[in-house]
């Protein structure tokens, strides 16, 4: 499942197509996604403008004048491509020949088209009134983004100081800290050098304030959202940024999916191990 780098991207390739442009039409070719789109959709977002395209946690929102928000997820194998603009001076990123699995796609006023794929049908686009977004059940229960200001070592600990889960589980929970997924976690983990079977507890005192590994777990997760970020996120499978065109942090792995090569930091192995149904890479060597 695509994670915050990964969603973030698609957001950029989006909002020079988006953003500022009214959606002229709508077409809904498959209304079975992980949830049916609602009948009224399209009423709903047609001649509205896109105020803002915004992100949370691993959704997209969009803001729209009528005072909706439209959330999209991308689920396991959603992408969204942009096709060209027909104005001249404007330019936009030519279709891909892969239509078979288009479900949603917007005519934007500039002339984009917008075109939701989705294999597998297990993304979601829902409208929402912005007055009820907080209370909306897929964001209310989110944790902070890691990427904000307001996240740091002392918020990270305050949310691990009575678990007993281990670091890894604790990363993936989306109520500590909202976007993560397996790969990020691993890579994050691995730049702090703490293992992720280490008790989440262990960054925190008793008082719950932040020791030294929790202010190097919160460096290392920012910087490796940023790197994923400027290299367009990881493509292992389906991952594709609005472009059609591959992420390229996959090359930049340090450990994620590198079972029984050379630790890039020591002399160790990179291991696999199991972790709550998902498969955790990590160096025994260097990580504690």
């Amino acid at each position: 499942m695509p994670e915050l780098p990964e969603v973030e991207t698609v957001r950029r390739g989006l909002a020079p197509a988006m953003e500022g442009a009214r959606i002229e039409n709508v077409e809904v070719r498959h209304r079975g996604l992980r949830w049916p789109i609602a009948k009224d959709f399209e009423k709903r977002l047609k001649g509205k403008t896109v105020e803002g395209l915004g992100r949370r946690a691993k959704y997209l929102l969009a803001d729209l004048s009528s005072g909706d928000v439209l959330i999209m997820h991308l689920g396991m194998s959603g992408s969204f491509r942009v096709g060209k603009d027909a104005k001249p001076g404007v330019y936009y990123h030519e279709k891909s020949k892969s239509t078979a699995h288009d479900h949603v796609v917007f005519h934007m006023s500039n002339g984009a088209t917008v075109t939701f794929n989705d294999p597998r049908r297990f993304g979601s686009m829902k409208l929402v009134p912005r007055g009820k977004l907080e209370q909306e059940p897929l964001l209310r229960a989110l944790g902070p983004e890691p990427l904000g200001n307001e996240f740091d070592a002392a918020m990270l600990a305050r949310a691990c100081t009575a678990k007993k889960t281990s670091l890894k589980a604790a990363l993936s929970d989306q109520r500590v800290v909202a976007g993560l997924g397996n790969i990020y976690v691993c890579e994050a983990l691995y730049r702090a050098r703490l293992s992720p079977k280490r008790q989440a507890s262990t960054i925190a005192d008793r008082n719950g304030r932040p020791n030294e590994r929790a202010v190097a777990l919160v460096e290392a997760i920012k910087l490796v959202l940023n790197d994923a970020i400027k290299a367009g996120g990881s493509s292992l499978r389906d991952h594709r940024r609005a472009d059609g065109s591959l992420g390229d942090f996959q090359h930049n792995f340090q450990v994620y999916d590198r079972e029984g090569q050379p630790c890039p930091h020591c002399k160790g192995t990179v291991k696999r191990i199991v972790q709550t149904g998902r498969s955790t890479f990590y160096c025994p060597s260097c990580q504690k």
